[in-house]
């Protein structure tokens, strides 16, 4: 496909708008000045190099952020977890990055698996929209999950003793389980949150070159590079399908 040809299906405003999430700490993050900077960043200029433009980088605080503006013609290209609700108004390329979600508990609980935070009827602290919250709202247990606006918010609210736990990806529950004595992390995963990159309902031709062209990015080993440079083990990596 002509690379102009490709790049007005992605962007027929003629401008390539990447949805940038910080509520994910391993895709994205700031550099010292404030730039975006990461994983997703990273892929966004492979991809834009290859259509022959440049990526203009538009922020949001949290994933519900970036899904609830897929009709609202703010952005072209984004990088969420695939959900079924999401996939309703974005079209999702498949996986390239494998994310665990897990539990944060306090010690006294007991709880050392995700079958007894359920069974312990913990109250769990999620962060609304986010990938995790949408599927442990589909799962039992769900009754007892307290959402929140944002991380910080949810984090207040396990350090101040007003809910049992809080659940997300596994990096950052480490970091909040190590300044909070008397927490830690459930090892087993709850969930593997499969990320991917997405373009708004109906953008059919854009999808099918991403998925072409997250699959050679893939083979030729740049996703795991990618990962890597920014301290992601490269065998999280989600190799295409044959």
């Amino acid at each position: 496909m002509h690379p102009v040809a490709t790049f007005r299906d992605y962007a027929p405003g003629g401008r390539l708008r990447v949805a940038i999430n910080h509520g994910n700490v391993i895709l994205a993050g700031r550099d010292a000045a404030g730039a975006p900077k990461g994983i997703s960043v990273d892929l966004a200029r492979a991809l834009a190099a290859e259509l022959g433009c440049e990526a203009e980088f538009v922020e949001f605080d949290r994933a519900v952020d970036v899904s609830s503006r897929a009709e609202a013609d703010v952005w072209d290209l984004c990088f969420l977890a695939v959900d079924q609700t999401r996939a309703q108004v974005i079209g999702f390329s498949q996986p390239y990055i494998r994310i665990e979600g897990n539990y944060i508990v306090a010690e006294a609980s007991g709880a050392t698996t995700p079958e007894d935070v359920v069974g312990l009827d913990l109250q769990i602290g999620i962060v609304e929209g986010s990938a995790y919250a949408l599927h442990l709202a589909r799962v039992p247990g769900a009754a007892r999950l307290v959402s929140f606006a944002n991380i910080a918010e949810a984090r207040a609210a396990l350090a101040g003793g007003n809910i049992d736990g809080l659940a997300g990806i596994r990096r950052a529950m480490e970091g909040i389980a190590a300044a909070l004595p008397g927490m830690h992390v459930v090892d087993k995963p709850f969930m593997e949150i499969r990320q991917a990159m997405g373009v708004p309902a109906g953008r059919d031709r854009a999808l099918s070159h991403l998925s072409a062209f997250l699959a050679v990015r893939a083979r030729d080993g740049t996703v795991a590079r990618i990962l890597e440079a920014h301290g992601v083990d490269r065998d999280c990596a989600v190799m295409p399908d044959m």
